[in-house]
Parts: structure tokens; C-alpha cells; sequence
């Protein structure tokens, strides 16, 4: 049999072919190792823990803070796995509201992250935190390295020794252990609840104070909008959502007749509620969440005994569900948010819109008009400025 001669340019080519896609190979790996190295060498992140009472608080100034990448609430120092708000906040797992700090070594330092810490709480509080009391809210750095624990100690005896304070540093040095992630409705609550956070935060006294230990030097320290590591999903919205407490904490704020209508869907008595006449101007909000409802400017007397507007604050405040529990069906109204029970709307109402929204008053808080600012619900200021 007669062989056939192949050229050796076909064994050449396949030879070739493999060079040069190992070369390519090569080379990208080496551009991405490059890449590594040049990312490790500016952004380099690490953890740090702190507790100073109220995560919301914590978290919102630590955020804004130069070199920070993310902050996440959470709880750390007990002894119980995956505990939750409510566990923690009855003292009986040991764990301390607290943030995990992811920051770029690179653009901050540990001892800067500390000086962040003096700047928003009291260092002197042992007991818990402005308004907050018990010791799931005292002040504690967490280290976990001997350097870190170094660090934290020779800020402390600093911070002791600068003659600011009258009474001895009592925040904690302390081994970090375990972190655990707060429920989802605790992060970045000061950015889902802007109105009830800054309400809260104006309350606890924790401005007031620091605005008075530390003077024009609480403004000094650089911030994000300084440093180009904003959140690209920053929300500037005014309205935000609003937090349902637990069960046990809504028993322990409302009133029997409060509980029994926003919780059992009850109905108070006609012309023996607060508000069926109340004539004063302003806004009523969730008395379970604080979420706005209805204005004094669309309430009118329906001489019903209940008070009653021809719409909401605003079209998303409230939301609709049928009620068959009598022999007829009716239109329930519930509060978005919070889904408390309100009362209900009906076809009967004035014009323009022709509806009767008659809730109860127990599901209600007033708040007047010369306290909108005060309260937290400054937007709402214009329906009485026209």
C-alpha cells in the first residue's frame, strides 16, 4: 500500500495554534494578578466592632465616615445563637446592640475608627446609653487581635487622662467572639425611617449631649461626601416605611381599647373617642408605627361620632381590603406599613372625592401643626401654609 507523504506544515500549524493560546493564557492571568495586586494595594478591607448604644445611631455616623465601606447592625458579646431583637432587648442573652465596621485599611486606621466611637456616644455611661438603659446597650470595643486590643486600651487611658469628662471612661475592652446580622428591618433603619429615626434620635438627648462635650470639634472629622465613597443607593426620600413593634412591645405602649382596635380590628364607641371632634390643626398618624395617615385639612364632620376624612395624606398612606365579618361586606382600611386595623371607607362622603373614611380615634395620634418640625414630619408643613 502506497503511503501517502503529508506536507509538515499540518503538523506545524496545530503546534503553533496551542503557543500561542497558552501565551494568551499566560498573559491574562498576568494582567489579572496585576489587577490583584493593584486592588490590594488601595482597598485593603477589614473588620472592626464597636457597641454605643442604639445601632441605628451607631451605624448612620459610621457610615458617613471617610473610608468606610459598610456598616451592618447586629448583636455580639452573648451567649445564645442567633439571637433576636426581642431576646436581646430583655437582657437575657447577654449580647450588646452593636455594628460590624468593614473599612478600608488604606484610606482610615483602627485608632481613627475608635476616635469615631468618642464622637457619638458617652463614654462615661456604664448602664446603657442616653435614653436607652440596660447593658445590651453600654459601650464596648471589640477586638480581635492584641494590637487592636492595645490600641483601644491606650484610647481609652488618652481619652481618661484629656480631662474632658468628670467622671472615669467606663466603656469595655472585650474579645470579639460572634456576630450576628440584626433582622433586615434594623439596617440602614435611619434611611428606610428617616422621619422615626430622627424623631427618636432628637429625643434620646444623644446630639444635645456631644454638641456639648465636644463643640465645633464634632464637626470636624472628614465625611464621605468628601472622600467619593458614597452609597451609590443613598435614598434622599423624605417619606420612608415604618417599623411594627413586637407583639410584647405593643402591649406594653398601647391601651386595651389602642390594642383591640389596631390588633383585633375592634371598634370603639361613637362620640366617645378623642378625636371624633377634634377641630385643631395638623396630621394623624399610626399610633403603632408613626407612619402619616390623614390631615385636619380633608376632615370633616360626618356626625357619625367617629373622625372622618374624604382621603388620605397621600394616595399610598393606607391600604383596602374587603370585611365580610358583618352580613354585608365593607371596605377595611388599614395603615400601609404597620397593617394596623383603622376603621373603614364608604361611598357616602362630600365631594371631591365623595368618600367617607371614618376611623377610630384609638388607632390615631395627633400631632398639631406647631409640632410637625419637632416631631419629625416637617414635609407635611406646606398643607398649612396655603
Amino acid at each position: 500500500m502506497k503511503l501517502l507523504k503529508i506536507p509538515k506544515i499540518l503538523f506545524v500549524i496545530p503546534i503553533a495554534i496551542t503557543l500561542f493560546t497558552l501565551a494568551v493564557a499566560l498573559s491574562v492571568s498576568a494582567n489579572n494578578a496585576d489587577r490583584s495586586s493593584n486592588n490590594s494595594d488601595t482597598e485593603v478591607f477589614k473588620k472592626a466592632y464597636f457597641a454605643g448604644g442604639c445601632f441605628w445611631c451607631v451605624e448612620s455616623n459610621y457610615e458617613k465616615v471617610a473610608g468606610i465601606h459598610e456598616v451592618i447592625s447586629g448583636y455580639t458579646g452573648g451567649h445564645v445563637k442567633n439571637p433576636t431583637y426581642e431576646q436581646v432587648s430583655s437582657g437575657v442573652t447577654g449580647h450588646v446592640e452593636a455594628v460590624e465596621v468593614i473599612y478600608d485599611a488604606k484610606a482610615i486606621s483602627y485608632n481613627e475608627l475608635i476616635n469615631e466611637l468618642w464622637h457619638l456616644i458617652d463614654p462615661t455611661d456604664a448602664d446603657g446609653s442616653f435614653a436607652d438603659r440596660g447593658k445590651h446597650y453600654r459601650s464596648v470595643i471589640y477586638y480581635s487581635s492584641d494590637e487592636e486590643k492595645i490600641a483601644a486600651q491606650q484610647a481609652i487611658k488618652k481619652l481618661d487622662e484629656s480631662g474632658r469628662y468628670s467622671s472615669p471612661i467606663a466603656t469595655e475592652v472585650a474579645p470579639f467572639d460572634v456576630f450576628y446580622k440584626a433582622e433586615e428591618y434594623h439596617q440602614d433603619y435611619y434611611k428606610k425611617n428617616p422621619l422615626r429615626y430622627k424623631y427618636y434620635r432628637y429625643r434620646s438627648g444623644r446630639d444635645q449631649y456631644l454638641e456639648k462635650v465636644w463643640g465645633e470639634d464634632l464637626h470636624k472629622r472628614p465625611e464621605k461626601e468628601q472622600s467619593g465613597y458614597n452609597k451609590s443607593n443613598q435614598s434622599n426620600s423624605l417619606a420612608g416605611t415604618y417599623m411594627k413593634p413586637s407583639d410584647e412591645e405593643l402591649k406594653n405602649k398601647l391601651s386595651d381599647i389602642q390594642y383591640n382596635v389596631t390588633q383585633e380590628e375592634g371598634t370603639e364607641r361613637a362620640f366617645q373617642n378623642e378625636y371624633w371632634d377634634n377641630k385643631k390643626a395638623g396630621i394623624y398618624v399610626d399610633i403603632v408605627s408613626g407612619e402619616p395617615l390623614f390631615s385636619s385639612t380633608d376632615k370633616y364632620n360626618s356626625e357619625t361620632g367617629w373622625p372622618s376624612f374624604i382621603r388620605p395624606i397621600d394616595d399610598h398612606a393606607v391600604t383596602e381590603k374587603q370585611d365580610k365579618h358583618l352580613f354585608y361586606t365593607r371596605t377595611e382600611v388599614r395603615s400601609k406599613d404597620a397593617d394596623s386595623h383603622l376603621g373603614h371607607v364608604f361611598p357616602d362622603g362630600p365631594e371631591p372625592t365623595g368618600l367617607r373614611y371614618c376611623i377610630n380615634s384609638a388607632s390615631l395620634k395627633f400631632v398639631p401643626k406647631q409640632q410637625l418640625v419637632e416631631q419629625g414630619y416637617e414635609q407635611y408643613s406646606d398643607l398649612f401654609n396655603k
